[in-house]
């Protein structure tokens, strides 16, 4: 990957195949999550594939974080890569900065997929604000690599590594290194985030939101947020699946995502 020079710092980042430019915003925690997905869609797509300010070696993030300015450091990047209109994908906290990108930057944003949102603003905002400050209790109570490791086994399970090294090779010990950015800098900035009805309608651009069926409890009704903010937004659950799909099912998930980018080509 190059590193590529933005305002205040650089981005590390690569363009995976020839085609129509598909940027895949990466999520929280684990820095190549999307990249299972990225080597699938490549023979199709010109695929960005990147790692955000504080994960790998792009240049650090400074808490507390904020989804707004991964956004515009997203804008920036594809400035520099002279992408001038691209499909956006993102997952979890990078769906938060997909959507952002999509309001203050519409002219980049052809198609938006949503794979996964985070349940902030919905039905479950409370127990899932009160389940991230007993975690934000955790690090500071035992420290960054600690509170990962026990977030992780509680939600993934104890062969969290092994999983996670089986489809990216060395990822499980990058994930503990980059565990102070998520903890410190992308929690916080999920929890700070302002998106509302009004704020929402100003996304224009064909939209996809994606589900996993056995997601748990804290992301029900997530849907029912995406359908009141983006109402025109295609909906698919994908069964058998949970909340960290891009990753466990990528084939599956391409196989959806394909024909959604095809109805609508860029220029």
């Amino acid at each position: 990957m190059a590193r590529v020079p933005i305002q205040d710092g650089e981005l590390e980042a690569a363009v995976l195949g020839v085609g129509e430019p598909l940027v895949l915003v990466p999520t929280a925690l684990a820095a190549d999550q999307l990249l299972p997905l990225a080597e699938r869609l490549r023979t199709r797509f010109g695929v960005v594939h990147y790692h955000r300010r504080g994960y790998a070696g792009s240049s650090p993030a400074m808490p507390p974080g904020s989804v707004a300015r991964d956004a515009a450091d997203c804008a920036q990047l594809l400035a520099a890569l002279a992408v001038e209109r691209a499909h956006l994908l993102g997952t979890s906290y990078s769906a938060a900065v997909a959507l952002q990108l999509a309001i203050d930057h519409p002219n980049l944003v052809h198609t938006l997929t949503l794979v996964e949102p985070p349940p902030v603003h919905g039905p479950a905002d409370a127990a899932f604000r009160a389940a991230n400050t007993a975690l934000l209790a955790d690090r500071r109570a035992r420290g960054a690599t600690a509170a990962a490791d026990h977030f992780l086994t509680t939600t993934t399970g104890p062969d969290w590594r092994s999983r996670l090294d089986e489809a990216v090779p060395g990822s499980s010990a990058q994930v503990l290194r980059d565990s102070h950015t998520f903890l410190d800098a992308d929690i916080p900035a999920l929890l700070a985030w302002d998106c509302d009805d009004s704020t929402a309608a100003r996304v224009r651009c064909p939209v996809l939101h994606v589900a996993g069926s056995d997601h748990g409890p804290l992301f029900h009704g997530v849907g029912g947020l995406i359908r009141r903010w983006l109402p025109a937004a295609d909906q698919v659950t994908i069964a058998g699946t949970g909340h960290d799909v891009t990753f466990t099912h990528p084939d599956v998930l391409a196989e959806v995502l394909v024909p959604f980018l095809v109805r609508h080509p860029v220029g």
